[in-house]
């Protein structure tokens, strides 16, 4: 099987404004966009809240067209805590997911892994894992640092 052709992201030269464009995607539903955030790689994983690991670009793209098929993501990228080396970079994040339910807008919490690569056609996304979302009170002292010893 070939690989599919992904068309390089037009964003800047750095994971975070591939990160950016990804999160704007999922806002708009663009999976054109959404997927050209992503290496032009067979290896490439995506991990959905509870969902299974999915790896290459087909079922990635499949993943994400089927939720486009019942609206735009309105996910939000918070919290943000990043490494960064010359080549990689490791995004954790809390993505803040608004929810239509039949009580009207719900607030979701997620914590997200992205991962970043340097390759031939700039920064791009390897791998995305989300946890499945948490209460809203779950995450208010998470960012205090803690000393061991």
């Amino acid at each position: 099987m070939s690989k599919p052709h992904l068309r390089a992201a037009t964003v800047g030269g750095s994971a975070d404004d591939v990160e950016a464009t990804f999160y704007e995607a999922l806002q708009t539903g663009d999976i054109e966009r959404l997927m050209a955030c992503w290496a032009n790689e067979e290896d490439i994983v995506c991990v959905h809240p509870g969902g299974p690991r999915l790896l290459g670009a087909v079922a990635i793209r499949h993943s994400f067209e089927t939720m486009f098929g019942h609206g735009t993501i309105r996910a939000f990228p918070e919290r943000l805590h990043k490494l960064e080396t010359i080549t990689s970079a490791v995004h954790n994040l809390i993505e803040r997911v608004e929810v239509m339910t039949p009580e009207g807008a719900q607030i979701a919490f997620v914590t997200t892994t992205n991962v970043y690569m340097r390759t031939a056609e700039g920064w791009r996304m390897v791998a995305h894992h989300a946890s499945p979302g948490t209460p809203p009170e779950i995450h208010s002292d998470i960012d205090t640092p803690t000393i061991l010893h």
